[in-house]
C-alpha cells in the first residue's frame, strides 16, 4: 500500500523595504523589485519615500520598515533599532551635495547666508555644518530647493540627488561641493546614505537579507542595460546619458561593499559630527 504525502509549503515571510524614489536607488533595487532574483522564504514589497522623510519614520518607529534607505547622519538617532547593512550605500568619490548659487559667492560670504536645506537629518546637512558651523539654514523639500532659489526666496541652496548634475542647466553655480572638501580634509570618500535594518529580525534573517540586497546590485550591474530602463522612470526628467552617469555615481564597487576606507569614513563622519555638537549621540557602527 503507497502512502501519498502532500506537500505543505514553507510559510513566506514579508520583508519591507523603504528608498528614495531616485534612480540609483531604483537601479539597486531592480532584481528584488521585478523579481529576477528570488530568496526562498522571503517575499521583498517596496515602498518609495523621500529621504528626510525615510530618516523621521526611522526615528520616530511610525510604521518602521524592516529595510530602510537613511542618511548616515540619521543612524546614531536609530541605533538602537538599527543596524547597517555592508552594502547598498551611496559613497561620493570625490563629489557629493553641493551648494549653489545664482552668482558667485566666496566661501566665506555663502557662510552669511540663510541656505536652503533638504533636512536637517540628511548627511548634506551634517557635512554642511561641519564646513560652516554657525551658518543659518530652512528646510525646503530636496526636489524644491533649485527652484525656490530661481525664484531668489534664499540666495543659495544646498543640493542632493540628480540636482549635482543639472544644477548648471538651471543657471546656479556650484559655491562648495562637499564630498570634494571632505576628501581634502580627510583624504575619504564621503558616505551619504545606506541601508539600515531592523534588529528585531534576528541576525540569521538579517544576514538573509543583506546577501539578498548585495545580490540584487550584482544582478543590476551585471545587466546594466535592463537596470537602467527600469531606473529610468525615477529619474526626474533626466536624459538617458545623465541618468546612467548619475547612476554610475552612486552604484558601483562600493555599493557592493564599502571597504575598508569606506566603513571609517562612516565612523569618522559621525564621530566628527558628535564631537563637533551636531550629533547627540556618539555612534556606534555595526554592518550586518
Amino acid at each position: 500500500m503507497s502512502t501519498s504525502v502532500s506537500n505543505i509549503s514553507a510559510p513566506v515571510r514579508e520583508i519591507t523595504v523603504a528608498h528614495s524614489p531616485d534612480s540609483d536607488d531604483a537601479f539597486m533595487f531592480y532584481a528584488l523589485a521585478t523579481n529576477k532574483i528570488r530568496t526562498p522564504g522571503l517575499k521583498f514589497t517596496h515602498t518609495l519615500c523621500d529621504i528626510e522623510t525615510l530618516n523621521r519614520m526611522a526615528l520616530d518607529g511610525d510604521g518602521a520598515y524592516d529595510v530602510s534607505a537613511i542618511s548616515f547622519h540619521a543612524y546614531p538617532y536609530v541605533q538602537e533599532k538599527y543596524a547597517l547593512l555592508s552594502c547598498g550605500g551611496s559613497v561620493g568619490e570625490g563629489y557629493g551635495p553641493m551648494i549653489v548659487s545664482p552668482r558667485a559667492l566666496t566661501l566665506d560670504e555663502v557662510k552669511t547666508k540663510v541656505i536652503a536645506v533638504p533636512g536637517t537629518l540628511t548627511t548634506a546637512y551634517l557635512a554642511l555644518k561641519l564646513f560652516a558651523p554657525h551658518v543659518e539654514t530652512e528646510v525646503v523639500p530636496f526636489d524644491q530647493i533649485i527652484p525656490q532659489v530661481l525664484e531668489g526666496k534664499y540666495e543659495a541652496g544646498l543640493i542632493i540627488h540628480e540636482g549635482q548634475l543639472s544644477y548648471g542647466q538651471a543657471g546656479l553655480q556650484k559655491i562648495l561641493d562637499c564630498g570634494k572638501w571632505w576628501r581634502d580634509m580627510t583624504g575619504l570618500p564621503l558616505p551619504l546614505g545606506g541601508n539600515a535594518i531592523r534588529r528585531e529580525l534576528g541576525p540569521e534573517l538579517m544576514k538573509s537579507v543583506g546577501a539578498a540586497l548585495k545580490e540584487s546590485i550584482e544582478y543590476a550591474l551585471a545587466n546594466r542595460d535592463a537596470a537602467l530602463e527600469y531606473a529610468m522612470q525615477f529619474a526626474r526628467d533626466l536624459d538617458r546619458q545623465t541618468a546612467n552617469q548619475f547612476v554610475g555615481m552612486y552604484v558601483n564597487e562600493r555599493t557592493v561593499d564599502y571597504g575598508d576606507d569606506g566603513k571609517e569614513a562612516i565612523r569618522r563622519l559621525l564621530d566628527m559630527g558628535f564631537r563637533a555638537g551636531i550629533i547627540p549621540h556618539q555612534a556606534k557602527v555595526d554592518f550586518i
